[in-house]
């Protein structure tokens, strides 16, 4: 199963925010995110640098293609956009990474 890496910028100061809401996801873009064959989707935080690490697996990374078109996803988005750096649209700034080792 193919795995997708990216990162994307905290604000200063919203950790915790952050935190809070991620641990509050809603049901329903739980299960978009699950509809869209997403599994195993983890966020880390640089502490010192504010950097977020995400890394899903996907079963077509197609797919991700038509998140940015769901209501719900679109919703998020907004919710987020006060703590991140986001773009125009509201989407947080991600930069792809590329898989340079693994060890499975």
């Amino acid at each position: 199963m193919p795995r997708i890496a990216f990162k994307m910028k905290l604000h200063p100061g919203q950790q915790d925010e952050y935190k809070r809401r991620h641990d509050a996801l809603w049901p329903e873009l739980e299960n978009l995110l699950k509809e869209t064959g997403i599994s195993a989707y983890s966020i880390f935080l640089d502490e010192k640098t504010l950097d977020l690490f995400g890394v899903l697996n996907i079963e077509d990374p197609e797919r991700l293609d038509d998140l940015p078109r769901h209501p719900v996803m679109q919703r998020w988005w907004a919710y987020m956009a006060d703590i991140m750096e986001t773009n125009p649209d509201n989407s947080p700034v991600s930069v792809p990474l590329r898989e340079v080792f693994y060890l499975p």
